[in-house]
C-alpha cells in the first residue's frame, strides 16, 4: 500500500503554500518589495534592520503587541511558548528604543524551537548572543535596559500596524540584508510568481551585460524599468 500524501522520498508531500512560502524564502526582499510595487501593495516595513547582513528569516507572523506598564507589570515574555516552529516572531513596541523586549534568554529559547526569527518594532539586547546563535533578528535599534517594569505584555494573535503597514497572524514575513517586508497570505501567490520574474529578469540583464551589452541596452531590451510598475 501507498501513501498517496507520501513526497518522492517518503516524507509528506509539500502543501501548495509551503511550496509558495520555500520559495519567497530563496527571493530577496528587493525582489519581493519589486513585486509588491508592481501590485500596489504595502509591505516594505521602514527603519528595521538586522543584526548582520548574513540574516535571512521567513515564515508566517506570530504577532505580538507591547504597551507600557503601569499597575500590571508581570507580563513579559512567556509568549514563547505557544509559538509554532517555523513562525517569525514580530513585535510591535510602538517603536520605542529607550528598552528591550528581547534578550538573550529569548533568543536561545527561540532557536531551540526553531522559530525562524524575530521582527521588532523596538528595541533588542544581548546582540552578542544572537550574533553568535546566528538568529535573525530584526529591530529598530539596541539598547541594554530592560523593558520590565517599563513595557508590558498586551496582546498575542492580534493585527498590529508597524510603519503603516499592517500585519495579521499567519501573513508571510521575510528579512534579509536589506530588510523587512510583509505579504499578506491571500497575495501570497501572485507576489511570489512576480517576485521570481523580477529576480529572473535582473539576473537575464547582468549576464546580457557580462556578454557585450550595455546596461541601457540590456535594461530596455528586457522591460527592466517596466518591472516595478503596477502593469500586471
Amino acid at each position: 500500500m501507498t501513501d498517496d500524501t507520501a513526497g518522492p522520498t517518503g516524507s509528506p508531500a509539500e502543501s501548495p503554500t509551503e511550496g509558495l512560502v520555500r520559495r519567497l524564502a530563496a527571493l530577496p526582499t528587493a525582489a519581493i518589495s519589486d513585486a509588491l510595487d508592481a501590485l500596489g501593495l504595502p509591505g516594505q516595513v521602514h527603519g528595521l534592520a538586522p543584526l548582520t547582513n548574513q540574516a535571512r528569516g521567513t515564515g508566517p507572523a506570530f504577532t505580538v503587541a507591547y504597551e507600557p506598564a503601569h499597575s500590571d507589570r508581570d507580563r513579559v515574555g512567556d509568549f514563547l511558548d505557544d509559538v509554532p516552529a517555523g513562525s517569525v516572531v514580530v513585535i510591535d513596541n510602538a517603536g520605542r528604543t529607550d528598552c528591550t523586549v528581547w534578550g538573550g534568554i529569548m533568543t536561545q529559547t527561540a532557536g531551540a524551537r526553531c522559530v525562524a526569527g524575530t521582527v521588532i518594532h523596538g528595541a533588542c539586547r544581548d546582540v552578542a548572543t544572537s550574533v553568535a546563535q546566528g538568529y535573525p533578528l530584526f529591530s529598530a535599534g539596541r539598547f541594554m535596559r530592560t523593558g520590565k517594569d517599563r513595557v508590558r505584555l498586551a496582546a498575542v494573535g492580534v493585527p498590529i500596524t508597524i510603519d503603516r503597514v499592517t500585519i495579521c497572524p499567519g501573513d508571510l514575513v521575510t528579512g534579509d540584508a536589506d530588510g523587512v517586508g510583509i505579504v499578506a497570505s491571500r497575495h501570497l501567490q501572485r507576489t511570489v510568481e512576480i517576485a521570481e520574474d523580477i529576480d529572473r529578469t535582473e539576473h537575464r540583464i547582468v549576464d546580457a551585460v557580462r556578454a557585450g551589452a550595455t546596461l541601457r541596452q540590456a535594461r530596455a531590451a528586457l522591460g527592466y524599468h517596466q518591472l516595478q510598475r503596477g502593469t500586471r
